[in-house]
């Protein structure tokens, strides 16, 4: 550091280029601030960090829909879900009127129903204990017959379909941790179990279920739109992903301790995929022969950012441009109908919207010029605002895949939803003590969420499955 001694015996020349080096430092440092400052304000609103980053000081919310495009409250069509009268109740109970009138003391006529009201109660369940018996007689000449016992009763005590159903779905379906599972059990149904009881059921479960999972994931990859994502798990201490596919109708989810290429040919099933992907730009996914849609969810995140925390106008363009034609979208898809891509109309209509698209980041990265090579090795760092132009250009096909073709979201949502109870079973759990477990989780997830979408009621399809008939979801 330059003492004021020293600064006298430097002559003008060296006094400004000392000036100059300042000046430098200083805007470094300001930059510096300034992105660290950005960072600060990053939340899961406005970049790709998960809600449960954000703490207590989470961000209010703010939605990208146009104010007055809906109504507010139930909206047109909307069925609702309120609690009617049943035409068919299982119990009567009839409150009758005195015999005689309680002002004149006479005797009162035949009484009708003046009024109905129904009360939606569970009846008591207790833990039913079948004893199966075998008769056994010998016959005159000395030959034994003895009875056989049903199907699936094999040792002198078990549990039966519904109570290993119960525990799997509480425990693995709904992340319920083993000790409050059995605790559930027996405060439900009178049915005492230890945690070991739990765990071998959902082991034996995703034995039963295995052949339907392997189907759907082969039917979800022959499926012409496929939304695909992953999340971090730690399994034996060590991280692990857990991969999913999902389609309006299935689910599909695999573990592997890799996220990329080889966690891909290990699990053999996208480089099967021929159709449109839907991902959120994760690199590996493009080396895949099919098509490619990104997630334009992620970046209306990262322009909010640009927009609100860096003031760049051409964000703010961007956004709307994209909230429009996904509102087009929707209605040119409305009531089940599949737009004419074909049409000269509507291929105009996306020109139109593309040409908007490329003026608006033809500004941008005139705003935001890509930073010359230093001559370092590696990629030249770029801003964040750049890197995102540059994407958004060189993918543009892919960004507006959802315009083109039939079926394509405008959002990854579909894939990032099937994550969602996976995260809730790690908060729960933690991680997965060993692999197979946490293959046992995803067999069990991929066909409960799968029988959800396809309107089935899990518990029953989950006893059916332990009674040796396993409910198929449509595959078509």
């Amino acid at each position: 550091m330059q003492t004021p001694s020293s600064l006298n015996q430097l002559n003008h020349a060296e006094k400004d280029a000392l000036i100059l080096m300042q000046q430098d430092q200083i805007t470094n440092l300001e930059e510096t601030v300034k992105q660290l400052q950005g960072r600060l304000n990053m939340s899961s609103r406005n970049s790709s960090k998960p809600p449960s980053s954000d703490g207590l000081n989470k961000p209010a919310p703010k939605s990208l829909r146009v104010a007055g495009q809906k109504p507010t409250g139930g909206q047109i069509g909307h069925t609702g879900s309120t609690l009617t009268k049943s035409a068919t109740p299982d119990k009567i109970v009839i409150h009758g009127v005195p015999e005689l009138c309680q002002a004149c003391q006479k005797q009162l006529p035949l009484a009708y129903v003046a009024e109905t009201r129904q009360v939606f109660d569970l009846p008591e369940v207790k833990c039913e204990v079948t004893e199966h018996q075998t008769m056994q007689a010998v016959c005159s000449c000395g030959r034994v017959h003895t009875g056989e016992f049903p199907a699936g009763v094999n040792a002198a005590v078990q549990y039966g379909p519904r109570a290993n159903a119960s525990m799997v779905h509480l425990n693995e379906n709904h992340a319920i941790p083993l000790q409050r599972t059995a605790m559930l059990m027996e405060d439900f149904f009178g049915l005492p179990v230890c945690e070991a009881t739990v765990i071998k059921a959902a082991i034996k479960g995703a034995e039963i279920l295995q052949p339907t999972v392997n189907a759907i994931g082969q039917a979800a990859v022959s499926s012409a739109v496929l939304n695909a994502d992953e999340t971090g798990v730690r399994v034996d201490k060590k991280p692990h992903w857990l991969h999913v596919l999902a389609t309006e109708k299935m689910t599909w989810i695999g573990s592997h301790p890799k996220r990329g290429r080889e966690a891909f040919e290990a699990l053999a099933l996208l480089q099967q995929f021929r159709g449109v992907l839907v991902h959120d730009g994760f690199l590996p996914y493009k080396a895949l022969n099919c098509l490619h849609a990104l997630c334009n969810q992620h970046h209306l995140r990262e322009l909010t950012y640009l927009l609100e925390e860096q003031k760049q106008a051409w964000a703010g363009d961007m956004i709307e441009l994209l909230t429009h034609a996904n509102h087009l979208d929707n209605l040119n898809c409305a009531d089940g109908k599949t737009p004419d891509y074909s049409s000269e109309n509507y291929q105009t209509e996306v020109r139109d919207l593309r040409d908007l698209y490329e003026a608006i980041l033809a500004q941008a990265l005139t705003d935001n010029p890509v930073a010359p090579p230093t001559g370092k090795r590696g990629r030249t760092k770029q801003s964040k605002a750049t890197n995102l132009i540059v994407r958004l250009h060189d993918y543009g096909d892919d960004v507006w895949r959802f315009m083109t073709h039939a079926g394509v979201p405008f959002t990854n949502n579909l894939a990032e939803q099937a994550v969602r109870m996976p995260k809730v079973k790690q908060k729960v759990s933690g991680c997965f003590r060993k692999p197979e477990g946490a293959k046992t989780y995803c067999v069990i997830r991929s066909y409960c969420a799968t029988m959800h979408k396809q309107g089935a009621n899990i518990f029953e399809s989950l006893v059916a499955a332990f009674k040796g008939s396993t409910p198929q979801p449509n595959f078509g």
